[in-house]
């Protein structure tokens, strides 16, 4: 049997490159140390007013997911005046009727959707058509390391 041969057996399976006996878990539990706002008059957390505590882990792990972008890119983008804009996305959505779960996730999609269009692209240099979440999200993190550089 190749299975053998390879030194596996059928119960194994590999998953990022490491080699595993444990039965497949049906859910996946994962602790990501959320980074702190630095921002806390403004940006998200400035805007979201009593719900910024509880909304900021939220938002963080759920734009980081549509993105794709390491939590400290997504908090450079929440404590920008992008990030305001993206609060009051999901304020429209709480004022809905959302719970702010549902908000934030109605935001990211609604966010993911658009693209960033000619006159963006000129202004900010982020690539035409990349998704607007991710292009904000880049840009942010590109002007937090040039202020720290």
């Amino acid at each position: 049997m190749i299975q053998k041969a390879l030194g596996f057996s059928i119960e194994q399976r590999v998953h990022t490159g490491v080699a595993t006996i444990n039965p497949k878990e049906t859910t996946m539990t994962t602790t990501k140390q959320i980074p702190a706002t630095q921002n806390d008059a403004w940006g998200f957390w400035g805007s979201m007013n009593d719900d910024a505590q509880t909304a900021w882990p939220i938002a963080m792990i759920a734009i980081s997911d549509a993105t794709c972008q390491p939590l400290e890119s997504v908090k450079a983008f929440l404590d920008s005046r992008h990030g305001r804009h993206f609060a009051d996305d999901v304020l429209n959505e709480i004022l809905r009727g959302h719970a702010i779960k549902q908000a934030v996730d109605a935001a990211v999609t609604r966010w993911m959707g658009w693209t960033i269009g000619r006159q963006t692209s000129k202004e900010y240099g982020i690539p035409r058509g990349l998704p607007y979440l991710t292009g904000f999200v880049i840009h942010c993190e590109i002007v937090e390391e040039e202020l720290a550089a």
